[in-house]
């Protein structure tokens, strides 16, 4: 960051990793080649917004092993560095990439007592949120103490000083091998603002994806793709205290709900997505949540904020990777008059 950037205003917090993306699609048993990638879903929002021209905090915590270097070169040319940790005492979390011809992908992670996970409360002080709009945490943190701790400390004291909180639960289920994750986004739903997340996510949070809506806003809601689904898994989350839901609902685009407690205002909507040949879904979801974030920063609508989300998203999977796939404003816009 230059003397003239502007100072950020959107805090984004989470784990920096490796991803091992495939040489083709397939299981992990019978794939005998992979490229090195950094990854890492906060991470990926991170430097998602860098390139939409809304460079953010990012406070994570990388090793100080040879992974560790390679993330830290990463993130150097992208980020300012005011909350990046280095950890001498712990590995990089790895994490391998299946997938099959689709794009669709599996994880299998390395994430026992990595630097990640050792992220400890206060990295943030509270005079330093008192100068942010917004802040994002992710669902993989909530996986291992402290930094369940942490992530669940500064979502609790971002809420206190009126910063918007946007949780993404993220989930995954090798990394909650004996339980926990429904509890786990339970405890957070009360400090988050606003909620990305998948149908899968939610299902696994403990919420229903198939109960359907009876209420008359929801019924009357402008073209929600996949008829009452959406809207009922939206209008349950918003129950348990957040005032905007953000689906992403694959090929059939995605669905938003906000109450009266909006900035915003209440209202819901549906976006279909965009027509994209698909190399790789690594990351598309992070893209999404970034251009959203981006755009409702920037004070767009909800519809707008979902169409320009989408379009992030789309431009995300036409070439592998998930942090070097990400588009400018620029390409997002030639997308969008296409």
């Amino acid at each position: 960051m230059t003397e003239n950037s502007p100072t950020p205003r959107i805090l984004v917090s989470g784990e920096t990793l490796v991803d091992f993306l495939p040489e083709r699609p397939g299981p992990l048993s019978d794939v005998s080649g992979f490229e090195r990638r950094a990854g890492g879903a906060p991470a990926n929002v991170a430097v998602a917004l860098s390139r939409l021209d809304e460079t953010p905090w990012f406070w994570t915590r990388i090793a100080r092993d040879p992974f560790g270097d390679f993330l830290a070169d990463a993130l150097a040319d992208r980020l300012p560095d005011r909350f990046v940790e280095r950890d001498p005492d712990a590995k990089t979390t790895l994490a391998f990439v299946t997938h099959d011809e689709s794009g669709d992908r599996a994880f299998s992670f390395y994430r026992d007592g990595t630097a990640d996970t050792r992220l400890r409360p206060g990295g943030v002080p509270d005079d330093a949120l008192a100068e942010l709009e917004w802040v994002y945490v992710g669902g993989v943190m909530l996986a291992a103490d402290p930094a369940r701790s942490a992530t669940l400390d500064l979502a609790e004291r971002a809420s206190e000083a009126d910063c918007t909180v946007i949780f993404d639960p993220n989930a995954r289920p090798e990394l909650w091998p004996e339980g926990g994750f429904a509890e786990a986004v339970r405890e957070m739903l009360p400090f988050a603002d606003v909620v990305k997340a998948t149908p899968e996510d939610l299902g696994m949070a403990g919420f229903d994806p198939r109960e359907l809506a009876d209420s008359a806003d929801l019924a009357a809601a402008a073209n929600p793709p996949d008829a009452g689904d959406p809207a009922a898994l939206a209008a349950d989350v918003c129950e348990e205290g957040p005032h905007t839901v953000l689906l992403t609902l694959g090929g059939a685009g995605a669905y938003a709900r906000s109450t009266a407690d909006a900035p915003w205002g209440a209202g819901s909507t549906g976006h279909g997505g965009y027509d994209v040949s698909v190399a790789d879904t690594t990351g598309a979801g992070d893209a999404f949540t970034a251009g959203a974030l981006a755009a409702l920063a920037g004070g767009e609508p909800l519809d707008e904020a979902l169409a320009f989300a989408n379009a992030v998203a789309a431009l995300t999977t036409t070439e592998p990777g998930a942090m070097t796939a990400l588009p400018t404003r620029d390409a997002v816009a030639e997308l969008r008059d296409s």
